[in-house]
């Protein structure tokens, strides 16, 4: 589904003497993902992240390398690859005079469909993501969550086989964020590939059947959550160190706990998640 080589994009930069020079903000790149799946691209502020998507979604046009969506360059065809994607922005940016309705109206209209493949399509969606009762209702009055749903929607309009949502939960309190996790899952079991950067790294490791790690522009982790985590070691031990937070990893909880003993002060043994592993790829907690 989608094709990615050698990704590369340079930006000018002047360095500490001044000099102009090309900093890296990709690093040939190279993945994989199939169609069907939650994909996730995690890595700390400046990892490239945000880069890629926007070359992705064909906002930025690379320094080299290729993307393929279906088995065709994009270069070229960036119309026609547009109408396979969907882009749910991390920022609200609906037309705040308009009612939910009439936003979804004018994307549609964007999108050249008929009045009545219009109407039956901003129907089915309002029932898709609950928002029906409302939609003669103005954006400025929806809650945090109601837009989110709302950014999702109008992304889902056109029907694309392919849907980038950037930090789809970023602000929203615990209970409205696994809604958007169950309605990204009903999105891919309807058929959607789901590309998603985010923040939350219980949200990559509950959400994706994938994931993968930047670091400085280049790929230091490509699995499944599962076998990141029993690659690094199903279990951890977690204490206090004489100046931070310390771990120690194991693949038998009957070797954790034998190594606990010999620790002196309060241990923790508990499984291992996939912020452990992110940490030991990238020596930074997500976003600092």
């Amino acid at each position: 589904m989608i094709e990615i080589h050698n990704l590369v994009k340079q930006f000018p930069h002047r360095d500490a003497n001044g000099k102009n020079v090309y900093k890296t903000a990709v690093d040939r790149l190279s993945l994989e993902i199939p169609a069907g799946e939650i994909f996730g691209l995690l890595g700390p502020n400046g990892a490239g992240k945000t880069t890629t998507i926007r070359m992705l979604t064909m906002q930025l046009l690379p320094t080299s390398g290729e993307l393929r969506y279906m088995g065709k360059s994009v270069r070229g065809h960036e119309q026609e690859m547009k109408q396979l994607i969907g882009v749910v922005p991390q920022h609200v940016n609906f037309d705040l005079d308009l009612t939910v309705g009439e936003n979804l109206e004018l994307h549609a209209r964007l999108h050249h469909m008929g009045s009545r493949e219009r109407a039956t399509r901003i129907r089915e969606l309002l029932e898709y993501v609950e928002l029906s009762s409302v939609v003669n209702e103005n954006v400025r009055r929806l809650s945090g969550g109601m837009k989110r749903r709302l950014l999702i929607a109008r992304a889902l309009i056109h029907r694309p086989l392919i849907l980038f949502l950037d930090e789809p939960t970023v602000a929203l309190d615990p209970q409205v964020r696994r809604r958007i996790w169950e309605l990204i899952r009903h999105m891919a079991k309807d058929g959607a590939t789901v590309v998603l950067t985010t923040h939350y790294i219980e949200e990559a490791e509950n959400l994706c059947d994938r994931v993968a790690i930047l670091h400085c522009g280049k790929l230091v982790g490509l699995d499944t959550p599962g076998n990141f985590c029993r690659r690094l070691g199903s279990f951890t031990v977690e204490w206090d160190g004489e100046e931070s937070r310390s771990y120690q990893f194991f693949s038998e909880k009957r070797e954790a706990a034998a190594f606990a003993a010999t620790v002196e002060g309060s241990v923790l043994i508990r499984p291992t998640n996939l912020e452990d592993v992110f940490i030991e790829l990238t020596g930074r907690k997500e976003g600092l």
